[in-house]
């Protein structure tokens, strides 16, 4: 089968749906591909990239839409475009059919098949490959905060210069979709002081992990519909949410706006009185004007200056930066290629089965099949019944805690008496001297560190602190008075007097050090 790509006709457009990198991927699918020629220069590809690519340069539109099975296009098709499209021919691209009831019975009348690639089922996941609303929306965030710069004429970033004090701008953004989002992170980048509102509470962390802050409307409604748009609020809502908007204007340097509602004009959010209430030299960019505007001033296409506040209308933002969206969109129609022909033997064949090409398929060899049967996603596998906690035993420090059984005890206190009765009958005097030194020390040492306090007592210092613990207490013994002139004459001598000293101040270090350094070490984790 063939593809054809024509040059789009729509007054500043600049895209074109596939780039020579993609071309010679379609062909490896066992595609033909035709391109009209000049269809990718004004994104910065020659007619003579995409020969060497493997593609076919043909000079009219007539002739690239009459041999093609396929076409692939950014823009819907004109009415002029369709009469040329083959009877029973295949087209992918943006369609949009709620918008479009007319466009859709002329494509019907011709027996087309249509893949509206803006009707992809974003709630699976598998479908984000093909996903070119959001690839579209990302490029158009990052260039509405380009165009808000370019316009506002001031610095985005403080500065505190010899000159002078330069504040940051402020930014305010209604709408944290996926432009929303990439909005935020430019603006971020930038300098400025970025906030942003969206109905949908869950990307209020998104929001904050990119750099901004979010601000809520003071009304508890869920604001999630389906396929990652927000839905239409209530009144109540809307209401406290034009408060809150009115407050933004008055402090915000620049306000972007992104709300869409599939299939309805762009909601108004800011009004003309918001406007009036801005302060002189601000800018409005308004993402949505090609969607009525967000903005009740916004004149779409253009760029207006309303009671001193620039508002920026254009409907191209995308076709700004051809040359990348082009790249991005076209990659999507080729995973989308992917699906249509998995045996790679050129042929595309449009499965109804398959849920993510259903909901694409508007149209289905004349038959209009838009709007799709509502997704059957899979219900999420019930939480497991969390288990009962059995009742803590109590304890110290970092022991289980849990009583030695009375048979286990009574073993263990037999043979440590026969144990030290074997000492005693057998070892010398001198030797039990010390022997009982160390057993103290041992015993001792083990309670202070199973009752340390466990916020100062980490893996890490467990094996210190008892040395620590062992050889404090023997070192105190060693230097403790003695309790009478007999026990003086079998004292240490001078030696080991000042090792037991300096073992002990050694050991003080080390364990007050110890905790220090971990009282700094868990600071560090505190939020």
């Amino acid at each position: 089968m063939r593809i054809g790509v024509p040059r789009e006709t729509l007054a500043g457009e600049k895209r074109v749906a596939t780039v020579p990198e993609v071309v010679a991927k379609l062909v490896k699918l066992g595609f033909t591909v035709a391109v009209q020629g000049g269809a990718g220069e004004a994104a910065n590809f020659s007619d003579e990239s995409y020969r060497e690519a493997g593609a076919e340069v043909l000079g009219s539109a007539e002739d690239l839409w009459s041999t093609s099975d396929i076409v692939f296009k950014v823009r819907p098709p004109t009415p002029e475009e369709v009469a040329l499209l083959r009877t029973g021919g295949m087209l992918i691209g943006f369609v949009w059919p709620a918008q479009n009831p007319e466009l859709m019975q002329q494509l019907a009348a011709k027996g087309a098949t249509v893949l509206a690639i803006d009707s992809l089922p974003r709630q699976l996941s598998r479908a984000q490959k093909m996903d070119a609303l959001t690839s579209m929306a990302g490029v158009s965030g990052y260039r509405a905060v380009i165009e808000a710069a370019n316009a506002f004429g001031r610095l985005f970033n403080g500065q505190v210069t010899a000159a002078g004090k330069i504040p940051p701008a402020k930014v305010f953004i209604a709408g944290a979709g996926v432009a929303g989002l990439a909005a935020i992170g430019t603006a971020a980048n930038m300098g400025a002081i970025v906030r942003a509102n969206d109905t949908r509470a869950e990307v209020a962390d998104q929001v904050v992990s990119l750099g901004g802050e979010f601000v809520k409307v003071d009304y508890e409604e869920e604001g999630a519909g389906g396929g990652g748009y927000a839905k239409v609020m209530s009144a109540g809502f809307q209401a406290a949410q034009r408060e809150m908007y009115a407050q933004q204007a008055k402090e915000a340097d620049i306000i972007i706006t992104t709300a869409l509602i599939p299939g309805k004009p762009a909601p108004r959010l800011i009004t003309a009185e918001m406007v009036r209430s801005m302060k002189p030299g601000s800018v409005i960019v308004d993402m949505a004007a090609e969607q009525g505007g967000n903005c009740e001033l916004t004149v779409p296409g253009e760029v207006a200056v309303r009671h001193g506040v620039t508002i920026v209308g254009y409907t191209d933002l995308v076709s700004r930066m051809a040359r990348q969206s082009s790249t991005l969109y076209s990659n999507n129609l080729l995973r989308l290629a992917e699906e249509l022909c998995k045996a790679k033997d050129g042929v595309a064949l449009v499965n109804m089965e398959d849920d993510a090409i259903r909901g694409l398929t508007v149209i289905k060899e004349g038959t209009v099949t838009w709007p799709p049967p509502p997704l059957q996603m899979a219900a999420p596998p019930p939480k497991p019944k969390a288990a009962v906690p059995a009742p803590a035993a109590k304890g110290h420090g970092h022991g289980a805690g849990a009583p030695m059984p009375a048979g286990t005890l009574a073993i263990v206190f037999g043979v440590g008496a026969l144990l030290f009765l074997f000492v005693g009958l057998y070892a010398p005097a001198a030797f039990l001297a010390h022997f009982t030194v160390f057993v103290l020390a041992c015993f001792i040492g083990y309670m202070v560190v199973w009752n340390v306090m466990p916020s100062l007592h980490t893996p890490l210092m467990s094996v210190t602190n008892a040395i620590s613990s062992i050889i404090a207490i023997g070192a105190l013994i060693q230097i403790a008075p003695p309790l009478d002139a007999a026990g003086a004459a079998d004292r240490s001598n001078t030696l080991i007097l000042a090792l037991a000293v300096f073992a002990l101040a050694l050991t003080a270090i080390n364990m007050i050090g110890g905790f220090a350094v971990t009282q700094r070490m868990l600071a560090m984790f505190r939020k």
